[in-house]
């Protein structure tokens, strides 16, 4: 099978992740839980030792030298985040822990500032937890009412049911670009659309799309988009949230502390300007630095390019493993990024987890932080294989012979 009419040099490519060299009780490497989070190439690891050697200082407001170099690294790092979302201005761009706190501080700041009880978050049924418990805390405080957007059993998304839900006080609509437990592309820009006519803005969970889609939040037209700099090979603790100003503007900030704001005495507090109301204290400064420079390699290696491998790397995952005897696949939309989810009759995932990581090969089992996924497929795991741009057709094949390793072992 090509993989594109201009394939990648993987070969150099998986030369620089130095992770991919090593072995596992005693057998190569097969990393396949990129959706987890993906590896880091040398670049990046060496980027935030640079930092943590020679810049290290805290940023903002310092007037020696050290300050001044990380804060502009830092500032550079917001740059690069923008301009890889085209996010209009740098006002807009607020630096998060990753998406869980930027979900947490939409829930927070948005729900506080504009939901009352009886109003309405309208989530989809594949999202991941950290799109679900926050509104679940909000509805305890303010009795909103949280709302699902049904999907088939191919995990498509119902629009006709989405349209009519649509309906009624509804202050938010909250949806994944990409399931990280099926794989599904969500139509996210007519899904906005759709929201838009009726004067409801959108959130849009962008975790497992920024490593594999080229997103422009102003295409999307998406009022917040937020995502994880370790999924893309970036650090933990990385990653950032689009808001549009005219939102932010109006909403609380989430955390209160130091750089948040303008000034602060026992009987006032005035609010610093955007994004820094919303990054209180002492930012995740090196992750930042990393993340910015993980972007600057994925751009090196082209975005589409990397996307065309990924998907050639599914489709001959889809047909091996949905080959196998007893295996059943979960979530067959037809456009999907980078995750295979299956069961296997007989096998518990975990099981099938342990032994294939005696071959070296590691996959993600259990619910992915999506149990209301796994309970509308009728399944309390699942086996992920997902898939990067460093992966190769022969791990594809590794996977595929190891989960017949599996069979036989309990004599399926």
């Amino acid at each position: 099978m090509a993989i594109a009419s201009a394939p990648l040099d993987i070969a150099r490519i998986r030369a620089d992740f130095p992770i991919l060299a090593r072995t596992v009780h005693g057998k190569p490497l097969v990393y396949l839980d990129n959706a987890a989070s993906a590896q880091m190439p040398a670049c990046v690891i060496e980027r935030v030792a640079r930092y943590q050697r020679e810049e290290h200082a805290n940023v903002h407001r310092g007037v020696h030298t050290l300050s001044h170099e990380a804060t502009t690294a830092y500032e550079d790092a917001r740059e690069t985040v923008r301009s890889f979302l085209n996010i209009p201005t740098l006002r807009e761009t607020i630096f998060t822990r990753g998406t869980t706190e930027a979900m947490n501080l939409v829930a927070h700041s948005f729900g506080r500032t504009f939901m009352q009880a009886g109003d309405i978050v309208l989530l989809s049924a594949m999202e991941h937890h950290a799109n679900i418990v926050p509104w679940q805390l909000l509805r305890e405080e303010r009795g909103i009412e949280i709302r699902v957007i049904p999907m088939d059993d191919r995990g498509v998304l119902d629009l006709e049911a989405y349209e009519r839900l649509l309906e009624g006080p509804v202050k938010l609509v909250g949806v994944a670009h990409v399931s990280n437990a099926l794989g599904t592309i969500n139509p996210v820009a007519e899904m906005t659309r759709m929201a838009h006519a009726r004067g409801i803005p959108v959130l849009v969970d962008g975790a497992q799309a920024v490593p594999h889609l080229a997103v422009d939040v102003q295409a999307l037209g998406c009022d917040f988009y937020a995502f994880s700099g370790h999924k893309l090979g970036g650090p933990t603790g990385s990653g950032a949230l689009y808001g549009k100003a005219s939102w932010l503007e109006q909403m609380r900030p989430y955390m209160g502390g130091g750089d948040m704001i303008v000034s602060v005495r026992f009987e006032e507090t005035v609010f610093n300007d955007l994004p820094y109301r919303f990054e209180a204290g002492t930012p995740a400064i090196a992750p930042q630095i990393g993340l910015a420079e993980a972007i600057r390699y994925l751009r090196s290696v082209g975005l589409d390019r990397a996307a065309a491998h990924e998907h050639a790397l599914l489709e001959r995952a889809t047909e091996l493993v949905g080959a196998l005897p007893g295996v059943r696949l979960i979530g067959t939309a037809p456009e999907k990024a980078s995750v295979l989810s299956f069961v296997m009759r007989g096998v518990h995932p975990h099981d099938v987890g342990s032994l294939l990581d005696e071959e070296g090969i590691a996959v993600r089992v259990g619910h992915h932080c999506a149990q209301p996924v796994m309970e509308r497929f009728g399944v309390p795991a699942t086996i992920r294989a997902s898939f990067a741009y460093y992966n190769t057709l022969e791990e594809v094949e590794a996977l595929a012979r190891g989960l017949r390793g599996v069979q036989e072992v309990f004599g399926l």
